[in-house]
């Protein structure tokens, strides 16, 4: 079973389009293989029975074996069903031999005895289905023919209904069997697409999470390993200006630096294990990892404070427990936003506020810096600056959550996540 480039199925007016190894073909043979043997068996007893006496019995009731044996070869050779082959071609040559010896005995049976003749109709199912249509239309009409011969030699007087009958059982055997091949090979075509559709979207989806898994690795690196490595750049540049004139602030930018290495280090092992944030795997939900972010943080001119209001590490209390996706996707907020501070605002005040709500979390997080549009960095073009702000949206965008951002130039800025605890996460509490 085949189609072409455009999709369209096969036409199911040519030839074998149904494979041989499908099951409704095979029972179909298997009921018309029967029905010859039935129809060859009763006719044969009925000629037996009536003409036994007759100088022409042996020859027909061996005859009559002949034409079995042969029908029995041609089935188990094509295996009950003919194999497949293209449209509208002729089969093999073997396999025509069969088929012509066949229908040539059974002939020869019917001018000897005409009582033989409804064997043909397992022959027409012989002929539709190995032929092609033309010829198997001119095998049907001839064998249609020698039947109603055979009719009217047995009848005592010509009627009308034995030439009408015969050509009426062939005429609607001929379209039945041509319907149901018809549909069956629309069934298949039908088949074949659906499972090429599936195969399509398949792929797609797989295309689709390897473009978000990409997108997720670069919001993981940005949140941590870039802004951990840009706040080091900076607390070494501070140092080194300072240096001479100040070695007891150099010191304390050495020192901090330092922990925002050994932070970061903390995160690359964690990053190559298993992507999960540093502070949320030592264990304390995300009000604890909150706090560890704001105590690493503050210092070097910037304070950062953490107000936890109602039950923000979602492991306790009666509300629902946070996912960790949610979790983790906050705290990633935090960072980025708490890095973006530092390098941007030149505030020196921090709040991180962490509200529960019943059905969702909202993560404020508010400074006392030099304010900034919320519409230019929103629409800022993708490049190497501006990126954690879209990174941030991207993520509570994900769970179904919010973020804004307020602020005037001159008056600091508040950014607010709101993520919904059900059913947007998705992922379930483990």
């Amino acid at each position: 079973m085949r189609s072409d480039q455009s999709g369209s199925p096969p036409d199911p007016r040519h030839g074998d389009a149904v494979p041989a190894g499908d099951p409704d073909e095979r029972r179909l043979a298997l009921v018309m293989h029967v029905v010859f043997f039935v129809l060859l068996a009763t006719s044969l007893t009925r000629f037996v029975q009536r003409h036994a006496e007759e100088p022409r019995a042996p020859w027909v009731v061996g005859l009559a074996v002949v034409l079995a044996v042969l029908y029995a070869i041609d089935t188990v050779v094509t295996g009950g069903t003919p194999p497949s082959r293209d449209p509208g071609s002729w089969p093999p040559a073997p396999r025509l031999i069969r088929l012509g010896a066949v229908v040539a005995t059974w002939a020869v049976l019917v001018v000897g005895a005409p009582s033989l003749a409804w064997v043909a109709v397992p022959l027409f199912y012989a002929a539709l289905r190995a032929l092609p249509p033309v010829a198997a239309y001119l095998l049907v009409a001839f064998l249609t023919f020698l039947v109603v011969s055979a009719q009217l030699a047995l009848a005592p007087r010509f009627s009308l209904d034995l030439v009408v009958g015969p050509a009426a059982v062939a005429t609607l055997a001929t379209a039945v069997f041509v319907h149901m091949r018809r549909q069956a090979v629309r069934q298949r075509a039908l088949i074949d697409d659906l499972i090429g559709t599936r195969r399509e979207l398949a792929a797609t989806e797989r295309r689709a999470g390897v473009l978000a898994e990409r997108q997720r690795l670069s919001m993981e690196i940005h949140d941590t390993l870039a802004q951990g490595l840009s706040s080091q750049q900076m607390l070494l540049q501070a140092a080194l200006r300072t240096w001479d004139t100040d070695p007891a602030k150099a010191r304390e930018h050495v020192r901090t630096a330092t922990s925002v290495t050994e932070h970061n280090l903390a995160e690359a092992r964690r990053f190559v294990h298993d992507l999960a944030p540093a502070d949320l795997a030592s264990g304390g939900g995300l009000e604890a990892a909150l706090r560890t972010l704001a105590a690493r943080e503050s210092g070097a001119g910037l304070g950062v404070r953490v107000h936890i209001d109602g039950d923000g590490g979602g492991g306790g209390g009666g509300t629902v427990p946070l996912p960790d996706r949610a979790q983790s996707a906050l705290l990633r907020i935090a960072q980025g936003a708490l890095a973006n501070v530092r390098e941007h605002s030149g505030a020196t005040a921090t709040a991180l506020t962490l509200t529960r709500l019943d059905d969702q979390v909202v993560l404020d997080v508010a400074d006392n810096g030099r304010g900034f549009d919320p519409a230019a960095v929103s629409d800022a073009p993708s490049g190497e600056r501006g990126h954690g702000i879209r990174a941030m949206r991207a993520r509570v965008r994900q769970l179904g959550g919010t973020l804004t951002i307020e602020s005037t130039p001159g008056e600091g800025a508040v950014l607010t996540a709101t993520v919904p605890v059900a059913p947007h996460t998705e992922e379930t509490p483990r």
